[in-house]
């Protein structure tokens, strides 16, 4: 059992890390061996996000400090933690990943940006794809308009090279 400071440091961490957390993302990790856990946390600390199991009652604690009271309806039963600073897409895409292979885990819900998201949200938002992949369209998307643009100017010339060609053969053959 830990002492009472103890734990208001440890509800001041919590605060201080979810204050500056871009994306939170509750799930029930309910039925999750050590090895399951231990592997998430490899995959999203990779994402630069931090996985974290705390009792509901210092969860509560900190989010009523820094006004996350929104967050409070998903905190019952058992109850872990994911948040990032950093891409919430790949932490989001992370924890669907898992979820997929882990049908005892399960999402909760989430808050992005101090909006709050339904567990349907959340998977939503871990299915974008990745941000080379958009970067990628975006530059299609600017560039299909030039290329219908260099084709029409070369329909033109084109015609007039055929047009040419024809004034050509008729002066050959008379």
């Amino acid at each position: 059992m830990i002492s009472k400071k103890a734990k208001e440091e440890l509800v001041e961490e919590i605060a201080r890390e979810l204050q500056q957390a871009e994306l939170i993302i509750l799930a029930d990790y309910r039925g999750l061996n050590v090895a399951s856990v231990t592997q998430l946390r490899r995959r999203l600390k990779a994402e630069q996000c931090r996985y974290r199991v705390v009792k509901n009652t210092l969860t509560r604690l900190a989010c009523r400090k820094i006004g996350l009271d929104k967050l409070e309806p998903y905190l019952e039963g058992p109850t872990a933690i994911a948040y990032t600073a950093a891409d919430p897409v790949g932490a989001a895409k992370v924890m669907l990943e898992f979820t997929r292979e882990n049908e005892a885990f399960s999402i909760k819900g989430g808050l992005l940006s101090g909006q709050l998201l339904s567990a349907e949200q959340v998977k939503a938002l871990g299915e974008i794809p990745p941000r080379e992949v958009l970067l990628a369209r975006l530059c299609g998307s600017f560039q299909a308009p030039l290329a219908g643009l260099v084709n029409v100017l070369q329909g033109n010339i084109r015609k007039l090279v055929y047009a040419l060609d024809a004034v050509r053969r008729l002066k050959e053959t008379a």
